[in-house]
């Protein structure tokens, strides 16, 4: 069993609070036991020089699309070499400093299931299996000539699951129950186009307010919730109505769009590193060079989005949205975010926020006696220069529940 203090380091807390010197950090278990001086002859970790934040969590990832996007819709790829770009982008994330993540669709409870049981070095993962999605809505990727009937051939059982298709409240309440057997953790559904979409556009909404409040009505029977994958004011509106707690993107958030999210407690997740991403160049990702061509009004619409909701009051978390093979810059989420707001800030929404959005607040987010330790350890401040938020290499130990997971000391 873990006994150890970890002494000398700078420690920012994860509650907004100045960071502070001199507090060692007593690990026992995989729980964080004292803050405090050591006790005379404990074992010590020696962290002078480095600073400690609460491990990171991203709320809003994609494990189950590590791989090329296109070729591996399309049956290029073996499922041996989807699996191991799976297990490879499980572990480079909590190389990166990240010991949970939300994934808001692709895999189901098999990735999940593996890095909990050790057989995968990973970060927690909660995970909200398919999507949900309309039949030619976002999340539907099939190619055009595809039939609708053949999509779920895609699916690899224990591995990914991309989405769900329903059309009607019923169809929508045997989907969101299926998932459900399936082993989410929550839902999510997809109620506007998106940027990477083959059948639709950024303006369209998705799914009836009807066929919205049938999700959110079996996740509250499961003391769960739901979130959205949405982009336009109105596909926000009627999940806000229909009873969904969190929105993901925000592009076109407005004044009255935040006052609404506000006043009902939704969150929100913006997510700019992957639109960087896309903006610079799609075809990394595995995608279409032309899928660029929506990006840059959409990036612009989610920082405007971010100040409308920050304005109004809004709970606002961070997650990164990277897909493909190449997902090293998670971290770039909060050096954006940094940039548009401020480094604390940024940090608070990947440790506090995002730990209530996940509903796992009494657990992690912030280096608390009772919490869980995880703990991430940088070479460098990030306060002082959060572009080492998007540098793996600078975050030189990782501590996970407990364990030392990574030690680049």
């Amino acid at each position: 069993m873990s006994d150890y203090w970890i002494v000398g380091a700078r420690i920012v807390d994860g509650t907004g609070a100045d960071p502070v010197h001199g507090p060692a950090i007593h690990v026992e278990g995989d729980r964080i036991t004292a803050l405090g001086r050591p006790i005379a002859g404990a074992r010590t970790l020696d962290a002078r020089g480095l600073t400690i934040t609460p491990g990171l969590i991203d709320a809003h990832v994609h494990l189950g699309l590590s791989s090329d996007i296109d070729p591996s819709l399309r049956r290029e790829l073996s499922v041996a070499e989807l699996a191991a770009d799976m297990f490879d982008n499980c572990g480079r994330t909590l190389d990166a400093g990240f010991t949970t993540v939300r994934d808001t669709g692709g895999i189901d409870a098999g990735l999940a299931r593996a890095v909990s049981g050790g057989k995968v070095r990973g970060p927690r993962i909660l995970q909200c299996g398919p999507v949900q999605c309309q039949t030619g809505g976002h999340g539907h990727f099939a190619a055009r000539w595809e039939p609708t009937a053949d999509w779920y051939d895609h699916d690899i059982p224990g591995l990914r699951s991309v989405s769900l298709l329903s059309d009607g409240p019923e169809q929508m309440r045997r989907n969101v129950r299926e998932t459900f057997r399936r082993g989410a953790d929550f839902l999510k559904l997809c109620v506007t186009g998106g940027v990477m979409s083959t059948h639709d556009k950024i303006g369209d909404t998705q799914f009836t307010s009807e066929e919205i409040a049938v999700a959110v009505t079996e996740a509250k029977a499961r003391a769960t919730y739901v979130t959205v994958h949405a982009h336009n004011n109105a596909g926000i509106r009627n999940a806000i109505h229909a009873g969904v707690t969190c929105v993901e993107h925000g592009s076109e958030i407005d004044e009255e769009t935040a006052g609404l999210m506000a006043a009902k407690g939704v969150d929100l997740v913006p997510t700019l590193a992957t639109m960087h991403a896309l903006l610079e160049d799609p075809t990394r990702a595995g995608l279409p060079a032309g899928i660029a061509d929506r990006v840059g009004p959409v990036l612009q619409g989610q920082i405007d989005g971010l100040r409308a909701a920050r304005a109004a009051g809004v709970r606002i978390g961070l997650g990164s949205d990277l897909i493909g093979a190449d997902q090293r810059g998670r971290g770039r989420e909060l050096t954006l975010r940094s940039d548009i707001e401020s480094p604390m800030l940024a940090l608070e929404a990947a440790t506090r926020v995002n730990a209530r959005i996940l509903g796992i607040a009494d657990k992690v987010g912030t280096i608390e006696v009772g919490k869980l330790a995880d703990l991430t350890v940088w070479a460098s401040d990030p306060l002082e220069h959060p572009e080492v938020f998007g540098e793996p290499d600078k975050a030189a130990l990782v501590i996970q529940g407990g364990r030392v997971v990574k030690d680049a000391c």
